[in-house]
């Protein structure tokens, strides 16, 4: 059997993490204040780190970052119909946002077949895992084509960026959409073709490699979560 020590960073039950993610949305929807948001954006922050994906999760504190600073700039200097617009959009931000970031740390971090192996455990339909599994290998495989397509446009003069949609719309949609479109219908019939081959649908127990069971550490982290969902009902006043 391979070790979890042998695993770059912590490993995590896989389902662990869909207890995380759940105990995000819960604290999203609770949330009483910014200050709670960053707080927990600082949480997920930290959980990255420690699984190893420490630059992925400090793109994203550092963007979360200056959209609080936004929103508080926002609060404080708007006034009418345009801070109520921004307010709308950046209320809806900080409400998906901590959820977002903390499922890319569960994507990257969780391997399929630990994440088939765990779901067997727990005896859920295959309705249900089988979407869920073929969706952790193909948003992988569309950063892939994604790299491919960028390369392709810099060959042709023309960067995907804000500036480049601005001068050359049609090229830049051109040269964007449509590869991707290509590439990313074509990548879905091959990845379910290739769980079916696998035998993705099998019925007998999943065999796996890695060891699959909670321990101290998705104890802890679990009993983190729950305390600072806990504390936006228990102290109020103080975020």
């Amino acid at each position: 059997m391979m070790q979890k020590e042998e695993q770059k960073g912590l490993w995590l039950d896989p389902r662990t993490k869909l207890l995380l993610i759940l105990l995000c949305v819960f604290c999203t929807m609770t949330a009483p204040s910014l200050l709670y948001e960053y707080g927990l954006v600082l949480f997920i922050f930290i959980l990255g780190a420690v699984s190893g994906q420490i630059k992925y999760a400090g793109k994203g504190l550092l963007l979360y970052t200056l959209f609080y600073l936004l929103t508080i700039w926002v609060m404080g200097s708007m006034t009418g119909s345009l801070r109520a617009m921004f307010i709308a959009f950046l209320g809806l931000f900080h409400k998906v946002y901590p959820c977002g970031m903390l499922a890319g740390i569960v994507l990257s971090s969780t391997k399929i077949s630990e994440f088939l192996s765990a779901m067997n455990r727990i005896h859920a339909p295959k309705k249900l895992v089988i979407p869920m599994a073929v969706m952790l290998r193909y948003i992988p495989a569309i950063q892939e084509d994604w790299h491919f397509i960028k390369d392709a446009m810099h060959m042709r003069d023309i960067s995907p960026s804000v500036s480049s949609f601005i001068r050359h719309p049609v090229m830049t949609v051109e040269c964007i959409y449509v590869p991707l479109m290509m590439a990313a219908s074509k990548a879905a019939d091959e990845l379910s073709i290739a769980s079916v081959t696998r035998g993705i649908e099998n019925p007998k127990p999943r065999t796996c490699l890695v060891q699959i069971q909670s321990g101290l550490a998705d104890a802890f982290v679990i009993l983190c979560f729950f305390l600072y969902w806990m504390a936006a009902f228990v102290w109020k006043g103080v975020f």
